[in-house]
């Protein structure tokens, strides 16, 4: 009963929370490296540049309480926030797209740091197939319906060429996929039960440009 009800309290955590938390994460796990063993919301403000009083909510979701003077227990906080974020249990993955974003996904080793660890990926390049990039294979799309039976798999990472992000979606979805992690910069569209993550690197790219523009404009 207790595992039920913090799970229906973790899924009301505002979705700007969950952005930040991972940025108090890594934060902290950089001055766990310099030999730190307690922190206060007030010098986790200083290296985020986020309103302590805003910190201090955030980590009230993760049922984690500061001592009076003293702040968090550096190594406590990082269990806690790897837990509640998902970061310490490996999720499994499939990858479709072997381009340039997705080969690099696939030699990212960081991933793994963060609980994903991607175990097969799928294209139609002929010179692709058959192959590996990192020790994980790459299979033909055609293939997917049989692997996913054999690797059990839920997410899928999508770094395909936006013409057919539409179609690779759907077969990923039919083909038992839970959640989509989207890098191509077309919306997907998935039943109502489908974990979307859209992470279109040009959408933040056009925001760089547009702030650059802005802040030339007012010198």
């Amino acid at each position: 009963m207790d595992d039920k009800i913090q799970q229906t309290d973790e899924m009301k955590i505002p979705e700007p929370t969950l952005r930040r938390l991972p940025w108090y994460l890594s934060n902290v796990k950089l001055l766990k490296k310099k030999g730190i063993r307690f922190i206060s919301s007030t010098q986790i403000s200083k290296l985020t540049n986020i309103d302590a009083s805003q910190i201090a909510k955030d980590l009230s979701f993760v049922k984690i309480a500061g001592r009076t003077r003293v702040g968090y227990e550096i190594d406590e906080l990082i269990v806690v926030l790897e837990h509640f974020l998902g970061f310490s249990e490996m999720h499994q993955a499939f990858l479709f797209g072997v381009g340039s974003l997705g080969g690099a996904l696939l030699q990212d080793f960081g991933l793994c740091q963060f609980g994903l660890k991607i175990v097969a990926a799928f294209d139609v390049n002929p010179s692709l197939v058959g192959t590996s990039l990192n020790d994980i294979p790459i299979f033909h799309t055609d293939e997917f319906l049989e692997k996913i039976k054999e690797y059990k798999v839920r997410i899928g990472i999508l770094t395909v060429p936006i013409e057919i992000s539409q179609q690779i979606t759907e077969v990923m979805v039919a083909g038992g996929i839970k959640a989509v992690w989207n890098f191509t910069p077309f919306r997907i569209r998935v039943p109502e039960n489908i974990v979307v993550q859209n992470t279109s690197i040009y959408a933040h790219l056009a925001l760089m440009f547009n702030r650059l523009n802005f802040n030339n404009l007012k010198q």
